[in-house]
């Protein structure tokens, strides 16, 4: 599994960087585990249209589970698109149908939590990442993307080192670049013991509470209102 995934993240940064510099290249057999999501997504589409030039939430189970992004963010047009359990080159394969059609003017991600659980290396998450952007920017060019950078929890406490390295290597990345920003809610995750603090996880030790989710909430607030999204 882990030789596919990586083969599978190998070709979407390729994919990625081809169709940035503009070239074509044909699809590879989608990720289909996702499929009744992807077709879930498309049917919620054709029942009632999402807004377009919106913000636009796509990740794993982080953001699957925001079922309160529309009253954290009142008056801003919200879209969530997670689907629980995937990795960053799930959601890279999908921009098609999950992003593009949108035309969001802001993206938010939540993703490579599970890249690294599954056994990515930090590097192959920051080259996932990238690869998302490439893909994203080659259909829409002005489009914001922030990335939320990889929680601490108690389920996953052992493999922090890797995250904290992921997240760093993305931060050094989007550095400076022109609509890209990483927000990093680790410090507000954690306790004095830089442990994760267990109220803010549900009983699993990986899923947040609502008061994880605030600290979310109050970080973004400030960005999404710079972009012209909600109050100041």
């Amino acid at each position: 599994m882990k030789q596919a995934r990586l083969a599978r993240s190998a070709m979407l940064l390729v994919i990625g960087w081809l169709l940035a510099a503009g070239s074509v290249l044909a699809r590879q057999p989608p990720p289909q585990q996702w499929a009744p999501d992807i077709a879930a997504f498309t049917a919620q589409d054709q029942t009632q249209a999402p807004p377009q030039h919106g913000v636009l939430f796509i990740g794993s189970s982080s953001i699957h589970a925001w079922t309160s992004l529309a009253t954290d963010f009142p008056g801003v047009p919200v879209i969530n698109r997670g689907f629980g359990g995937s990795a960053i080159a799930d959601s890279t394969f999908y921009v098609d149908r999950i992003v593009t059609p949108y035309h969001p003017r802001v993206i938010v991600m939540y993703a490579g939590d599970n890249d690294i659980a599954e056994g990515a290396t930090s590097a192959e998450v920051i080259h996932d990442f990238q690869a998302f952007v490439a893909r994203v920017r080659h259909d829409l060019p002005e489009a914001k993307i922030v990335y939320i950078s990889i929680k601490p929890s108690i389920a996953r406490e052992n493999l922090w080192p890797q995250m904290h390295e992921a997240n760093e290597g993305i931060a050094h990345w989007m550095k400076g670049k022109s609509g890209l920003r990483f927000v990093d809610i680790g410090p507000a995750m954690v306790d004095a013991q830089n442990h994760p603090r267990p109220e803010l996880l549900r009983a699993d030790g990986l899923h947040m509470t609502p008061a994880g989710y605030a600290i979310w909430v109050n970080a973004l607030k400030p960005l999404l209102a710079s972009y012209g999204f909600g109050a100041q």
